[in-house]
């Protein structure tokens, strides 16, 4: 069980070895064999280049960090797919996004009007105090019904464009993106108002 070897099967498992140094390993790229786990590990230890100490290894990170929210960014101007944060991602963010950006929604005036809704409320005439909670009502009922028939149309549109898509979501990913006022919106607009979807 513990025993040597004899010369005989010493040189015979030597020359097998032999020959299957000349055959290729499949696995191996390129036609090379699988290198030694030493020259592995030293290859692996100089791609990586970590950094020793603590500061210059949090300085790296934020390098890195800083240059994926830079992409983010001019992802989100330009709207190029392949940055974008996960939740603007796919098809049907992307439909979502050009349906709300096509047409003028009531929504997106929300922030100044309520702006010019407070100044009515604090000038000290009755009569404006009135038409500003008028007004106040009037826009509240105003952006419901808006809000509302959006989410009708954009579900049966998304449901008949992406009928085996997961669109989950989507209808309210559109209707906070109508809250925005459309300079102010990220990623940014695709299409101009009015165009035919």
């Amino acid at each position: 069980m513990f025993r040597r070897r004899s010369q005989d099967e010493q040189s015979s498992t030597t020359g097998t070895a032999v020959l299957e140094d000349n055959v290729r390993d499949p696995q191996a790229p390129k036609g090379r064999p699988t290198p030694k786990r030493s020259e592995a590990q030293t290859q692996r230890r100089k791609a990586v280049t970590t950094p020793t100490d603590r500061k210059a290894a949090t300085r790296q990170a934020r390098d890195a960090r800083r240059t994926d929210m830079a992409k983010q960014r001019e992802a989100l101007a330009g709207g190029d797919e392949r940055y974008l944060p996960a939740r603007d991602r796919g098809p049907v963010r992307k439909f979502t996004r050009d349906f709300v950006d096509a047409r003028m929604r009531v929504a997106e005036f929300f922030l100044p009007i309520a702006v010019l809704i407070l100044v009515l409320s604090v000038v000290r005439i009755g009569s404006l105090q009135n038409l500003s909670l008028l007004l106040w009502l009037v826009v509240i009922v105003a952006i419901v019904v808006d809000s509302v028939v959006t989410g009708v149309r954009l579900r049966g549109l998304l449901r008949k464009r992406f009928p085996d898509k997961n669109v989950k979501g989507s209808v309210a990913y559109g209707l906070m993106r109508t809250l925005q006022m459309r300079r102010l919106r990220l990623p940014k607009p695709q299409v101009q108002r009015g165009t035919k979807l």
